[in-house]
């Protein structure tokens, strides 16, 4: 037994020295790779630099690239049909990615059934808690839970099962027939301010708040901000609060919503009284014929909540590489018609001034006379992209719906911007007053004449009304922005 007992401990600390080896390798291997060999080709100690690894971005699924330039933003000529005069300035925005269609029903859906199914898993985890996996920080330290995704719903229910899932139903009290409760498909997400937390008013150190030097620090000095937040009451109904607090920590800028995110499917009635668009409101959404058409209905909150899920859900399948991509959001306005306007930065989406070619083929889905919006070949919506792209690759940025922007809508409008990346944002509060509720849309729509269709054109809504002619598409911040010269000349 000694015997044995002395063999173990010398493996051990055999195995102990061979870790121990391998460690001081690998130290010296770090040191002489991150200095060594830098000191070494340095010529004395000049400084040369660091190196590294870039991170290559692959493009996104559905996206194109809209590179970095400069814009003429605004109408140049006084506008012939309302005779409004909209501001103009020279702008320039860095590149990113943007959807090369609109968001389709199909795509939201998807988005819908995600909801659907997280809340059931929720639910029935309270049962069986392998619906839950254990979530760790980057050193494998246990913070808490998450949803596992990798278990299937089941398939033939327990009674304490079907009880929960029936819970998420409705009997239809026309029919009798059981359907989806869109009121509970609430989707919460948090977004982090940076742009806030940046700003050196915010600085939790007061001596970092004001560069002055012959301005004496107040350490006791408060500082205020604003926190959106949001929870679900008693009553099952979503309550949203801007809470006004002094800053106390870095976490003070994570903002919480909580949105319904099911579409406003009686927007076709609501839109258009005295006609009948029932047809529309029953099967627009939820019909697989309808799957490659842009998705309406949608306010601008829940718009910004799709881009949020949709960040969630590429995120989980990155792993490392996700630290360095942006997240999905809206386009700003600025973003939006430079864009549009394509690589020669045209009036409309396609090369000349006119709507159609010369053997009368329309460009774009509006409502080319009046009352005849079937001269295009369409009445209400078109499917995604059935018409020619512009010089970018995007398709339908002129009629088929128009499409939310993050920027909040003023009639200064680019005048108020800064001239590199503009844009005017704003979360209103709940209790603000609903005219600080407006967003800037673009595009024009399927029921606009051809003054509304071009990619200068600006026109606004409100950000909690949903229309049957308003829809969005996602963009990203391009994780590297280094232009493709200073790429070549550094080649050089």
């Amino acid at each position: 037994m000694k015997k044995i007992k002395h063999t173990l401990m010398k493996e051990m600390r055999s195995q102990l020295c061979i870790v121990h080896y391998a460690l001081c390798i690998s130290v010296v291997t770090l040191l002489t790779s991150c200095f060594g060999s830098k000191l070494a080709s340095s010529g004395g100690g000049e400084v040369t630099g660091t190196g590294g690894r870039a991170f290559s971005e692959p493009t996104p699924y559905g996206m194109t690239l809209i590179k970095r330039g400069h814009l003429k933003m605004g109408i140049e000529t006084q506008d012939s049909l309302w005779g409004k005069q909209t501001p103009i300035r020279d702008i320039s925005v860095d590149g990113f990615w943007m959807d090369e269609t609109e968001v389709t029903n199909s795509k939201y859906r998807q988005f819908v059934n995600y909801v659907r199914d997280s809340i059931l898993r929720e639910r029935l985890a309270e049962l069986d808690e392998t619906y839950r996996t254990v979530k760790t920080d980057k050193d494998g330290e246990e913070i808490g839970t998450q949803l596992n995704w990798k278990k299937a719903l089941p398939r033939k229910p327990s009674e304490d099962e079907q009880e929960i899932i029936d819970g998420l139903y409705v009997t239809n009290p026309v029919t009798g027939e059981k359907m989806l409760d869109v009121s509970q498909l609430n989707y919460r997400y948090e977004v982090y301010d940076y742009t806030t937390a940046a700003l050196r008013r915010n600085r939790l150190n007061p001596e970092e708040r004001n560069l002055n030097t012959d301005i004496a620090v107040n350490p006791n000095e408060e500082v205020w901000i604003s926190k959106d937040t949001a929870y679900i009451d008693d009553e099952g109904k979503i309550v949203r609060e801007t809470l006004n607090r002094q800053l106390t920590g870095p976490w003070d800028f994570l903002n919480t919503y909580i949105v319904n995110i099911y579409p406003d499917t009686t927007c076709w009635v609501n839109d258009f009284p005295n006609a009948d668009n029932e047809t529309y409101m029953r099967y627009y959404f939820s019909n697989p014929a309808y799957n490659d058409y842009p998705v309406v209905g949608v306010t601008w909150e829940q718009a910004n909540a799709f881009c949020a899920w949709r960040t969630e859900y590429l995120l989980k399948g990155l792993g490392p590489a996700a630290r360095y991509v942006q997240r999905y959001r809206l386009p700003t306005e600025a973003e939006w018609e430079y864009a549009a306007r394509g690589k020669d930065q045209n009036e409309f989406p396609w090369d000349n001034e006119d709507v159609a070619s010369g053997k009368g083929c329309f460009y774009a889905n509006f409502k080319p006379d009046n009352g005849n919006y079937t001269k295009d070949g369409n009445l209400i919506t078109s499917r995604v992209g059935i018409y020619a792209s512009n010089t970018n690759g995007l398709f339908d940025m002129a009629g088929n719906v128009a499409e939310w922007t993050s920027t909040i809508y003023t009639e200064a409008g680019v005048e108020a911007m800064n001239d590199i990346n503009p844009q005017l944002k704003y979360n209103a509060a709940i209790e603000d007053p609903y005219r600080l509720k407006k967003k800037s849309v673009r595009g024009g729509s399927w029921k606009d004449p051809e003054s509304y269709i071009r990619s200068a054109w600006r026109s606004s809504e409100y950000q909690n009304q949903p229309r049957s002619y308003i829809g969005f598409r996602c963009v990203r911040s391009l994780a590297n922005t280094v232009s493709e010269k200073t790429k070549s000349s550094r080649k050089k």
